[in-house]
């Protein structure tokens, strides 16, 4: 054990697939080098540059977030601390088929206004085009943690087919697949969907089948934010079953919820667990009953066509305005209509760019009460005002409703976090609310079996044999946390709190945080 750069001895070790024990793991240039039993080691723990008592702690593999919308903000936070505070060291990027790359020239600044609201803008101007262009200058930001990027179907298919409504051509499909495979090439490791965002909405369930089928080609999942997560729920799970199964593609379903019906959720998991048995199939979940989007999802699909530019004409005109709310009142066939199933009091603003600042935190209702408006017309007006920038908090499911989904044995973990003025608790506070609060406090599920989720079965899906346990040769991404304390404390009214209890966090053998602060190493970057 001569000459090891870390030490922590006597903690309970969670290996990440395996039962805990009371153990020492020792790090050598950036990966692990021993995983031992305390008593294993007869005289106690050797030297090492830096050694850390256990004693009390749970020690951990570092967190793998499955569903981040990350892919722009190391531009203007590489440490990204809220992520690391709670102990993730390895995140996804591009959920929702949306990326910043591949990407027209032309269309940049549309798609970075598009992307805005979500992801932020990265820098003042995009100067990539390709994936590949985009991932180097994203590496270059020198993450703290890993970021691990996804192929964006929207992306693609805006690039091939601009963003109108359209089918392809069997030319224009090839040059789709190809896309694809270039961005897979580049380090692509799943292939998202965004079924309720533009243009991927556009796509017919063909068109999926064939893009899917590179993926296949890799092994790579795909990742749908499905069409409908409303009373349309099952209809649109069933969808993305059959493109895995006619591709031949593993598939993991975003953030699964039931917007619109409780009552819902058990069909759904079951409609899951019956597919397991043909296909290779695992969803991932936040641990919360609200969700956080584009405050733009309130509005029908033809109201977003032509992009930012054309969703800001279609607002801004009256006759389109009143369909608009024609449209919320009364619903439209398949489409999941936010705003019209949940009503205005359960929508929050989170987050808006001037001059609407002082709507972050209140309510659609409570914003309407005040400028004497329609609750359709105060969402046109915020989104008009600044300039489509505007998030919101939805609220739609009971705790229980989300227990439910979480005990389930296909369940990962997936933040969906947004950053913003007064983002979404799960921002700061996914990991210890689903391992602190469900699996440590609530005894939801085993401790073990929350670890093996936020790690090893992460990694696995993932196809990153380099992390998510605790193994000799294995990535030294390490998480102590002190049991006693690690719990969520973020809350909707005031979200942007890190939890306690976490001793440290390291990256590849690095240190980035101690004691809950971040000590300002930036080892992470682009995993391809």
């Amino acid at each position: 054990m001569a000459d090891l750069d870390l030490l922590i001895h006597g903690a309970t070790v969670y290996p990440g697939d395996s039962p805990p024990f009371e153990g020492d793991v020792g790090v050598r240039g950036g990966t692990i080098d021993f995983v031992a039993r305390s008593r294993e080691l007869g005289g106690g723990p050797g030297p090492a540059a830096e050694v850390i008592d256990g004693s009390g702690l749970m020690l951990c593999p570092g967190f793998i977030d499955l569903h981040t919308h990350s892919a722009l903000h190391s531009f203007a936070d590489p440490l990204l601390t809220p992520k690391l505070a709670q102990g993730f060291t390895t995140e996804v990027i591009n959920p929702d088929g949306l990326a910043p790359a591949p990407v027209a020239p032309e269309r940049r600044a549309d798609r970075q206004a598009y992307l805005r609201p979500l992801e932020g803008s990265g820098p003042e101007t995009w100067k990539w085009s390709t994936v590949e262009e985009y991932l180097d200058a994203l590496d270059a930001t020198r993450p703290a943690l890993s970021l691990v990027p996804s192929v964006g179907h929207g992306g693609v298919r805006e690039l091939v087919l601009g963003g109108g409504r359209v089918a392809p051509t069997r030319e224009q499909l090839d040059e789709m697949r190809r896309q694809v495979r270039l961005g897979l090439e580049a380090g692509g490791r799943m292939l998202s969907f965004g079924l309720v965002y533009l243009p991927g909405a556009y796509a017919e369930t063909d068109e999926l089948v064939a893009v899917a089928e590179e993926a296949a080609t890799t092994g790579a999942p795909l990742v749908p934010h499905v069409r409908n997560e409303g009373a349309g729920l099952l209809d649109a799970i069933a969808e993305m079953i059959d493109v895995a199964r006619r591709s031949g593609a593993p598939l993991h379903v975003s953030h699964l919820k039931a917007l619109a019906d409780e009552r819902l959720v058990a069909p759904l998991l079951e409609l899951l667990d019956d597919a397991s048995s043909e296909i290779d199939v695992t969803f991932d979940q936040y641990p919360y009953g609200a969700g956080s989007t584009l405050l733009a999802s309130v509005l029908p699909g033809w109201a977003q066509e032509g992009g930012a530019e054309g969703t800001l004409a279609t607002i801004s005109d009256p006759v389109s305005r009143r369909a608009i709310a024609g449209d919320i009142a009364d619903g439209i066939p398949g489409w999941e209509n936010l705003l019209g199933t949940l009503g205005a009091e359960k929508i929050e603003i989170a987050n808006a760019a001037g001059p609407n600042e002082a709507a972050v935190g209140r309510t659609l209702a409570e914003i309407a009460d005040e400028r004497r408006v329609t609750p359709v017309d105060a969402a046109l007006d915020l989104m008009r005002e600044s300039v489509l920038d505007v998030t919101m908090v939805l609220h739609y499911a009971s705790d229980d409703a989300v227990r439910e989904i979480a005990r389930h044995r296909l369940q990962l973990v997936g933040s969906d976090g947004i950053f913003g003025a007064r983002p979404h608790p799960r921002v700061y506070a996914t990991a210890p609310r689903f391992l602190g609060r469900f699996a440590i406090r609530d005894g939801l599920i085993p401790v073990e079996e929350a670890v093996a989720r936020l790690t090893a079965r992460a990694a696995d899906r993932l196809g990153l044999a380099d992390r998510g346990r605790l193994e000799r040769g294995k990535r030294a991404d390490l998480v102590l946390l002190d049991p006693e304390t690690y719990v969520d404390t973020a809350t909707y009214a005031d979200p942007l709190r890190s939890p306690e209890g976490v001793a440290g966090v390291w990256v590849s053998g690095v240190r980035v945080l101690a004691n809950g602060a971040p000590t300002g190493a930036r080892p992470g970057g682009v995993v391809r």
